[in-house]
């Protein structure tokens, strides 16, 4: 608290305007951990040591300063890469020829704290003359830090009243893309809403759509998070959960952890900063809670610090994004040798140490890594200081009106707002290679390396690079990697699953589960007529009208088309039947022509016989029109076929029905019937009869003619080939036309069956009546009850029973006695001399 009072206190001492007010410092001031005078002043800030111990603030004795210990390698690498730049710089001739750059550095310890406290030291002198009065301008050109987005909103917040510009190599918070609260802000690197959608991007390229994610409780986090969360809803990625925590929260770090042990989510998205990486990645081993694939962010993802023998089994495999690496050329050596001889104070026994009357033990820990550089190849924040204070320095060689040989203008006065003018416009290459100039935002392009944890046969952990995110390509260009370089959590070489259902596969959909994430689902078949194609299909497609699922309802196929064919087994029966008919009745007609002069053929009116057994043949025949792939032509010739011989069948029947009782009348004394109903008058009702059905046929070929039809509605998976009646009116006037001559020969043959037994053809042709309507009223109901190919079949078979009843009833009686009672084909027993029973 006393700190924190501290520090508002000299900041308002110096907001306060020139006038009587004498600048003076309250308590004790902070000294910057490296230091060095120059024309021009350049300062950093850095959390160099990662613990920070408070003083005890009971108010008895006056509070000591903020303790730090513990190094962090890495950004004491960075304040060195700054300190190596200036020197650098300084010794150039062409850019800020004869003008010195100094800096100062501090120490932020990791802690909003002392950021705050590192901040106020770095716009303060440390000392003040006598009577020294304040102006209100700070005495640097621009801050180089922080390197938390945290630390670096404090820095920016507190030095953006006085527009001193700040320069930060890491702090990628997209909160600082806001040049409305940040407008002295500026950045070598990108903000993280890149990072972000390159995280969503490698998750989805991978296949993951269930994963767990965890993030710092600070702006770098919860902004960071935000952003993929936000994508990743729009990628169709679903998050089990989302939890954050901050270092100073160990209650929240214990739900952390076990919300990781419930989860179903084998892949992590870890939006975290490297000091709480430290912690979550030290619970996770203590636990024992391994295999998760952690997918990281540069914050930690090539921090060999966090590497331990413990640490691999929870982060081995780790695949992260990090920051194009650039080697500054001469850094290294410049670590082992000038450093310490130019920048460090207790390595010499003059100049700032006697000066700040420091004790050397503050530097203890710094002093043990003298002649460490292996971390050096892995610094890949080092090229973005070395950018910004490349940057810093071509802004002033621009307002200091610098040229080669005469040097800078030294004598300007250079305000802080200027310098933020000529950051907006520097655009130089750095020795390196790389282009160097701010965005709208203060930003810089976005490029990522990917990295991968993976062990070497040694046992060393090593940082491979197995891809690259490019933000100023294309979009469907921007991510490269290479699943096969890739070793994945637990040493594994096969890529983890992470999903919360497993796909649905083609020929079925995915049905949200009630109260879950879109990415939980249940599998269901496609319903009757519809197919998905492809995986993970949301709806099931209804296939055209002429086709049909397959049996796996992942595509469409052509319905099968149903009708009666020659080559099946029913088809083949019934063409038998039909030809063995077309045969037995050429046999009668053949053996009735032999026996032509046989009493009994001539009894039974020869001409009649003969015309009835060529429409009998006709009925064989026309059932084979039924057969076969319905086409137009056989379409209209199968029913009118149907028709006309069977008219012709019947007449020849009823003519003969007729020429039986007009024979029994003209027996009668003083009768002559017969010339009335001879074979001219038999010939012509036969030509009549059959007339009549021919004009209905016309007719109805004229009007409305059947046509091949497919049938679609009985059965869904398959088409119905059928013959279309057109006219259904003029199909049943046809029926009923061989109805009526039907019925009306049944009852004249039912009024002759009493005659004597020589004429007894009468009974027969009444059974053969009597069969043929039985046949026809039973077809009927069969006929609309049986679908498709069925329709047809039933058809044929009333064709056949009847045409088969008319000539066995008719017919066989007599081919019986020509065959084998010869002796009863004599005049005598047609006359009836002698009685025969041949019934």
């Amino acid at each position: 608290m006393f700190i924190f009072l501290y520090t508002l206190l000299l900041f308002h001492q110096l907001h306060t305007k020139a006038g009587n007010t004498l600048c003076r410092i309250m308590g004790d001031p902070q000294y910057p951990l490296f230091s060095k005078d120059g024309d021009l002043t350049i300062g950093g800030l850095f959390p160099v040591h990662s613990i920070e111990t408070l003083p005890s603030f009971d108010f008895t004795q006056k509070p000591q300063l903020i303790s730090c210990s513990s190094v962090n390698l890495r950004d004491y690498r960075l304040a060195q890469i700054m300190i190596f730049a200036i020197e650098e710089i300084n010794r150039s001739e062409s850019l800020l020829p004869n003008v010195s750059i100094g800096y100062r550095i501090y120490d932020s310890c990791g802690s909003r704290l002392s950021t705050m406290s590192a901040t106020m030291g770095l716009m303060n002198s440390q000392e003040f003359g006598a009577g020294y009065r304040c102006n209100g301008q700070s005495t640097l050109h621009a801050i180089i830090g922080e390197s938390e987005s945290t630390a670096t909103v404090i820095l920016s917040r507190t030095t953006g009243p006085f527009k001193i510009p700040v320069i930060s190599h890491s702090a990628s918070c997209e909160c600082l893309s806001n040049r409305k609260d940040y407008p002295s802000f500026f950045r070598t690197m990108a903000s993280d809403y890149h990072q972000s959608r390159a995280l969503a991007s490698i998750v989805k390229d991978l296949g993951w759509s269930w994963v767990g994610a965890v993030n710092s409780d600070n702006e770098y986090g919860n902004y960071g998070m935000t952003i993929f969360l936000k994508i990743a809803q729009e990628m169709g990625i679903c998050v089990e959960y989302s939890v954050k925590f901050y270092r100073t929260e160990p209650e929240k770090l214990k739900k952390v952890i076990d919300t990781i042990k419930k989860s179903t989510a084998k892949v992590i998205i870890a939006f975290i900063s490297l000091p709480e990486m430290g912690l979550l990645t030290d619970q996770l081993s203590i636990q024992n809670i391994t295999g998760f694939q952690m997918i990281g962010v540069k914050s930690w993802i090539t921090v060999k610090s966090l590497i331990t023998s413990n640490s691999y089994r929870v982060l081995g495999g780790s695949l992260g994004f990090a920051v194009k690496k650039i080697n500054v050329e001469g850094f290294a050596d410049y670590i082992l040798k000038e450093f310490w001889n130019t920048a460090f104070p207790c390595s010499q026994t003059k100049g700032n140490f006697s000066q700040y009357a420091l004790s050397c033990s503050r530097y203890e820990e710094l002093l043990l890594l003298k002649n460490y550089n292996e971390d050096v190849p892995e610094q890949r924040y080092a090229s973005y200081v070395y950018k910004a204070v490349y940057a810093v320095a071509h802004s002033l060689h621009i307002l200091l009106k610098c040229k080669e040989k005469e040097g800078c203008e030294k004598g300007l006065t250079i305000q802080p707002q200027q310098i933020v003018e000529a950051l907006k416009q520097v655009n130089f290459i750095i020795k390196m290679g790389d282009r160097v100039w701010f965005d709208s935002t203060g930003g810089a392009e976005a490029q990522y390396d990917i990295i991968n944890w993976q062990q070497d046969s040694d046992g060393s952990i090593q940082f491979k690079s197995v891809g690259y995110y490019d933000a100023s390509l294309p979009p469907h260009q921007r991510l490269v990697f290479n699943t096969e370089n890739i070793i994945w959590a637990g040493g594994q070489l096969e890529k983890p699953r992470s999903v919360c259902s497993e796909s649905c596969p083609p020929g079925t959909r995915k049905a949200a589960q009630k109260g879950r994430p879109v990415c939980c689902y249940d599998c269901i078949p496609c319903a009757e007529g519809e197919i998905s194609n492809e995986t993970d299909s949301n709806n099931c497609k209804q296939c055209p009208r002429e086709y049909w699922p397959n049996a796996e309802k992942n595509k469409c196929v052509l319905k099968a088309i149903e009708y009666l064919l020659f080559t099946e087994v029913m088809g083949i029966v019934l063409v038998f039947f039909s030809l063995f008919g077309v045969g037995l009745t050429a046999l009668v007609a053949i053996l009735f022509y032999r026996k032509k002069n046989t009493p009994i053929i001539k009894a039974n009116n020869s001409e009649l016989s003969f015309l009835l057994l060529f429409s009998l043949t006709l009925c064989f025949l026309c059932s084979l029109t039924f057969i076969g792939r319905p086409t137009e032509w056989s379409c209209m010739l199968r029913h009118t076929a149907f028709g006309i011989t069977f008219v012709l069948c019947i007449s020849c029947v009823l003519g003969k029905t007729i020429v039986v009782l007009m024979a029994f009348k003209a027996t009668l004394p003083g009768s002559n019937i017969m010339k009335w109903f001879g074979p001219k008058q038999q010939r012509l009702s036969v030509l009549v009869f059959t007339l009549v059905q021919v004009l209905i046929c016309v007719l109805w070929l004229t009007i409305s003619p059947p046509f091949p039809h497919k049938n679609m509605n009985y059965y869904k998976e398959k088409v119905i080939l059928e013959c279309s009646l057109g006219s259904t009116i003029s199909f049943w006037a046809v029926l009923s036309y061989i109805g009526l001559l039907a019925v009306f020969c049944f009852i004249l043959a039912f009024l002759a069956r009493t005659l004597p037994d020589n004429f007894n053809e009468a009974k027969f042709i009444t059974f053969s009546m009597l069969i043929f309507c039985a046949v026809w009223i039973t077809f009927i109901p069969a006929y609309v009850s049986y679908p498709g190919k069925f329709t047809v079949a039933v058809e044929i078979f009333a064709i056949l029973a009847s045409s088969f009843g008319l000539l066995f009833c008719i017919f066989a009686p007599k081919c019986y006695i020509i065959l084998f009672k010869p002796e009863e084909n004599t005049k005598q027993n047609m006359m009836g001399k002698t009685t025969y029973n041949y019934c």
